[in-house]
């Protein structure tokens, strides 16, 4: 309890109105100058606390077999990830989209996304919303300075504003987006639409909020994140390229998955390969599994291993080691 009152700032209040009935007043004075650093201290946003608790994950990935052959395997296998060493990236889940379909689709797989991050969240896993350009509208919440207040860490590598397609590590990707990938009949242009996140998305508690690479990397070092989970939008386009994207996180050398089941490509069918835009998104996600990294369902994110999140795990009682089973693709 007297932790609690001191969180909440009432310990002041009692030490300094003790101290003026003690001393008739003279101590106060030097009291409160030495509560000028606690104040400073506690301007800080706190962070989320890390608890016990591991994510069961099934990963998909593809690779050639043999190597260079164009016989491609789905390689499926089980990973446990502790919770307080992974963070959930929200990519791009705009309130508007200049390309009307796309606006739709996001409105429908918001309300979705919620839910697993309500889930995640409560299990303790971090969740960082990153609507790029929408900085303005957080400015003075916690969320913000919770990413803006990390300490700097310097990462293995310089970090990109944007990270392109990489021709050493992938060929083109498998649809063409060139011309933006808007699928409406007749495409608009709606440069000033609204980038705050989509309200159906809720930010809360020990969430953060950031469009920036250098401060989210500072982040995820400073709290001691090697996982990341990415969801949101455009597969093809932001999910990888962003400088907190697919591209940058495994150049960082975080442990990353796409979150299959919460994403969605910028493509439209009247390009190549003219197929149907929810075949253009899984031809998009197979190339990551491919190239960069495993693919999850978000029903992964939302349950720990039974047993896992008790006080003092992993201890003892560990779980099993992750299982693996390979399957060839026809």
């Amino acid at each position: 309890m007297n932790e609690l009152f001191c969180r909440r700032g009432f310990c002041r209040r009692i030490a300094c109105s003790g101290l003026a009935a003690a001393t008739g007043g003279y101590g106060l004075q030097a009291v409160q100058l030495g509560f000028v650093v606690a104040a400073e201290v506690d301007a800080r946003v706190p962070n989320r606390p890390k608890v016990p608790g591991q994510l069961k994950l099934r990963m998909r990935s593809r690779r050639d077999e043999p190597a260079g052959s164009g016989q491609v395997k789905v390689v499926e296998k089980t990973e446990l990830w502790n919770v307080a060493e992974t963070a959930i990236i929200v990519c791009d889940m705009w309130a508007d989209h200049p390309c009307r379909l796309a606006a739709q689709r996001v409105s429908v797989m918001a309300p979705r996304m919620n839910r697993v991050l309500t889930a995640a969240r409560s299990r303790g896993v971090m969740i960082i919303h990153a609507p790029s350009g929408g900085m303005k509208y957080y400015e003075t919440t916690p969320f913000r300075k919770r990413m803006q207040q990390a300490r700097p860490a310097k990462p293995p590598i310089p970090l990109k504003s944007w990270c392109h397609r990489d021709p050493k590590r992938e060929p083109e990707l498998p649809v063409d987006a060139s011309d933006g990938g808007c699928d409406d009949p007749v495409p608009r242009d709606h440069p000033d639409f609204d980038r705050r996140q989509h309200p159906a998305i809720q930010i809360v508690g020990y969430d953060g909020v950031s469009d920036s690479g250098v401060e989210i990397y500072n982040f995820l070092i400073q709290e001691g994140v090697k996982n990341v989970a990415i969801m949101g939008v455009h597969t093809n386009m932001c999910v990888l390229g962003r400088p907190f994207g697919i591209r940058q996180l495994v150049y960082l050398g975080f442990n990353v998955v796409l979150v299959r089941d919460l994403t969605d490509a910028m493509y439209d069918p009247r390009d190549p390969p003219y197929v149907s835009h929810a075949r253009g998104t899984e031809m998009v996600i197979e190339h990551i599994e491919r190239y960069w990294c495993p693919s999850i369902l978000s029903v992964d994110l939302m349950h720990v291993v039974p047993g896992s999140d008790r006080p003092g795990f992993p201890k003892s009682d560990k779980p099993r080691e992750p299982q693996r089973r390979e399957e060839k693709v026809s």
